[in-house]
């Protein structure tokens, strides 16, 4: 088997990455391919549990998992990094170690649609003060927007369907 290929998913929480990974993973299955995800809040509850969300803190987690895929590489056809990344040096890493077969996938929301969604309850609480390092809401905790990525799903624009098919056409065509 050659080396999966790497779809490295950025973009604020609740801005539907980890929903269309997992919609996507299932399509591509079905097609005969292998998997994975990796997903940020399950590596952070499971392998880095010591990091918090200090720049620094996120950055090594970043770092960590690029080794984890130069590691797991082989044993897939296909893994998405469904992580915030919310650093574009992290990202440029990412993809200076990981080419050729790496793609920067873009999951775009707006804050506004992001509180009205609040699917984990964290723009509430940040609200509220209950969070103060929300990335790309707390002033403390920055989002760097990509200067370039290779596929933008504007989650605000199209619903889960349409971007999920807008992303299997384009791992398609990065497949072929």
């Amino acid at each position: 088997m050659k080396d999966a290929l790497i779809y490295w998913f950025t973009g604020l929480s609740g801005s539907g990455k980890t929903t269309i990974a997992d919609a996507t993973k299932t399509l591509l299955e079905a097609d005969g391919y292998s998997v994975l995800i990796l997903d940020g809040d399950n590596i952070r509850n499971r392998l880095h549990v010591d990091l918090g969300f200090s720049k620094e803190d996120i950055k090594n987690n970043n770092s960590l998992i690029i080794k984890l895929c130069q590691k797991i590489r082989k044993d897939n056809n296909i893994i998405f990094v469904s992580i915030i990344s919310p650093y574009n040096s992290s990202r440029k890493d990412a993809e200076d170690t990981l080419k050729p077969g790496f793609y920067e996938v873009y999951c775009k929301a707006d804050i506004q649609e992001l509180i009205s969604r609040d699917t984990k309850g964290l723009y509430s609480k940040a609200l509220k003060g209950e969070i103060n390092d929300l990335i790309g809401f707390s002033s403390t905790s920055i989002y760097e927007m990509p200067p370039k990525s290779d596929i933008i799903l504007d989650t605000v624009k199209c619903n889960i369907n349409e971007s999920v098919n807008d992303f299997y056409n384009f791992v398609q065509d990065c497949l072929k």
